[in-house]
């Protein structure tokens, strides 16, 4: 059963329908790339796939016993607090908190979760840093390894690489690789950057206020949309694609 699917989904933003008639899923494993122009619709999917924005027709499903409030989930930088007066370790913790339910502190498991993650990231050494002293790249680890905190499942990043220099950026997305292939976590990526996303997802969704394609990034690669974007050819696309 898929983790989420997404049936006749349609989704405004300020009165405006910005995306309308998707229909796709994210099963365990995938690394899905949501790709598009800006304004078409991408951080606006992540929103209501996260609950955050309610859709305006169809709906989104979830499967596997998923509840939003455990996808990990890593917003673009403009929509973080980048000066936290809190150690990393205290960053990371927090990614704990939907999981703890009435419980009023941490628990000893909590707290071995935190720690394994920025051991996963290579963070560990700067637990007890301030976070808002951290390079970007450091930041971005840190709230990566929060993110892992609250999920099992399913890690969801809106342009994570965005303001990150060529080396810091290549590095995250080996992370995210390993990731995703080591843990089986899904993984769902808004990127600008359609030539990494074929390179390193296993599917592709490109929006342009609909659908344009969905399918696998070898089959992206072949069709109308991934033709038009890779080679960086101009004109308006027309129709839409689906590869299941």
């Amino acid at each position: 059963m898929a983790l989420i699917r997404c049936e006749d989904v349609s989704i405004g933003y300020e009165g405006q329908t910005v995306v309308r008639d998707l229909n796709f899923s994210i099963n365990e494993g995938d690394y899905l790339c949501i790709v598009g122009e800006n304004g078409s619709g991408k951080s606006t999917l992540v929103k209501s796939l996260l609950g955050l924005k309610s859709v305006e027709k169809g709906r989104i499903v979830y499967g596997d016993g998923l509840r939003q409030n455990e996808i990990g989930y890593l917003p673009q930088q403009t929509d973080v607090q980048k000066d936290f007066p809190a150690s990393v370790y205290e960053v990371v913790l927090s990614g704990r908190l939907n999981s703890r339910g009435l419980k009023p502190f941490y628990t000893a498991a909590d707290k071995r979760e935190a720690v394994a993650k920025m051991e996963l990231l290579g963070i560990r050494d700067l637990a007890k840093q301030c976070f808002r002293d951290l390079s970007g790249g450091q930041k971005q680890r840190a709230l990566l390894a929060r993110a892992l905190c609250a999920t099992k499942a399913v890690l969801l990043l809106d342009e994570p690489v965005t303001g990150l220099d060529p080396i810091v950026t290549a590095e995250f997305y080996q992370l995210i690789r390993k990731i995703n292939r080591e843990s089986g976590i899904a993984v769902v990526m808004v990127s600008h950057d359609i030539e990494s996303a074929v390179e390193d997802a296993t599917h592709i969704l490109h929006l342009q206020e609909k659908m344009l394609f969905f399918g696998t990034a070898e089959d992206y690669r072949k069709s109308r949309a991934g033709r038009r974007f890779l080679s960086g050819a101009s004109g308006e696309e027309s129709g839409g694609e689906t590869h299941v």
